[in-house]
């Protein structure tokens, strides 16, 4: 049994290729819900929902985002609409008491859906209305979680990282905005002075999470800060990693990103921007898994592979590497 702690897009690309190495009858995920947005009344959750598409065969493997071939019919007429009533684009929170009011699971994070920002497609849609539908009866977000994932045939274990709301904000200059809006909105452009987690405070692990954790655990190679960051500050999750084996795969080599803000969120909350800050940031890790072009020393063992994970084959020996360094420190 291994679980795998997942965000963006890093994590997903590992999964991939990891079938014949991590079985996936075998295999938890545990998703970072930080990155959550309630848009137009909808709630969507990008990080879990790559996993979900990836394991159902229909995410679009070009973005790393929705559903492939997905007509996006509702986005275009929204957009039109807009345009043609002379509304601004671009993410429009809702006021400030509306952030709190109602739905408890998408607190401080709710958009309007006027010109949407986010690309959604009609059945990436359909999820979300199913999604925010089932949590409007009652059902829990884990609960809602296992219902999709059987609904799209998922063959692995998929856990909501909390059925609490966690909102990763940046905050930046112009003032604090969610990390959808810097990222998706803003292209990553503002200058960020910090990343807070808002919620994470009141965030607890779910029974199903904690149970998952007594498992050796990698940690894929995502955004340390807002993909990973969200998850350790959930009262429970740090603590159980540092119970069990652990592994993590750099999303660096020495000083370069592979992809994504990582780098400038790093240094923003005080972290080298390099393998040897994901080291500092996962003081918890018992190993690593690093690009051979990476003579970083660590303290901790080392596996060394060619990490570039641009298709399956390449991520089959990632995973090969991971299970190489799970079995030195087990």
């Amino acid at each position: 049994m291994v679980t795998f702690l997942s965000g963006g897009t890093g994590t997903p690309k590992l999964l991939r290729g990891a079938d014949d190495v991590f079985p996936p009858a075998e295999t938890t995920v545990v998703g970072n819900t930080g990155d959550d947005v309630e848009l137009g009344g909808l709630l969507v959750c990008p990080d879990v929902d790559t996993v979900l598409f990836l394991g159902g065969d229909v995410l679009d493997r070009e973005t790393w985002w929705g559903i492939a071939d997905d007509p996006a019919t509702t986005t275009e007429e929204l957009h039109r609409l807009a345009e043609a009533a002379g509304l601004e684009s671009g993410p429009r929170y809702l006021p400030e008491d509306r952030q709190t009011d109602g739905r408890r699971i998408a607190r401080w994070r709710r958009f309007s859906g006027v010109a949407e920002f986010m690309h959604i497609g009609d059945r990436d849609r359909a999820v979300h209305l199913t999604r925010t539908s089932l949590l409007d009866e009652g059902h829990s977000l884990t609960e809602v979680t296992r219902t999709l994932a059987d609904a799209f045939d998922v063959p692995w274990t998929l856990l909501p990282m909390s059925d609490d709301p966690v909102a990763s904000i940046v905050h930046t200059p112009e003032g604090p905005m969610h990390f959808q809006e810097f990222w998706v909105g803003r292209g990553g452009e503002p200058t960020v002075e910090d990343v807070e987690f808002r919620g994470a405070a009141d965030a607890t692990a779910t029974d199903a999470v904690l149970t998952a954790l007594e498992d050796p655990v990698v940690v894929g190679p995502s955004n340390p800060v807002t993909s990973i960051g969200p998850l350790l500050a959930v009262d429970g999750i740090e603590d159980a990693l540092r119970e069990t084996p652990v592994v993590a795969v750099s999303p660096f080599v020495e000083d370069q990103v592979f992809s994504g803000p990582a780098a400038k969120l790093m240094d923003a909350v005080g972290y080298d921007p390099s393998t040897a800050g994901v080291a500092d940031a996962y003081d918890f890790a018992d190993a690593f898994v690093l690009d051979d072009a990476d003579g970083t020393d660590l303290d901790s063992p080392v596996v060394r592979t060619d990490t570039t994970l641009d298709t399956e084959a390449d991520a089959a020996r990632v995973a090969r590497a991971t299970r190489d360094a799970l079995e030195a420190v087990r």
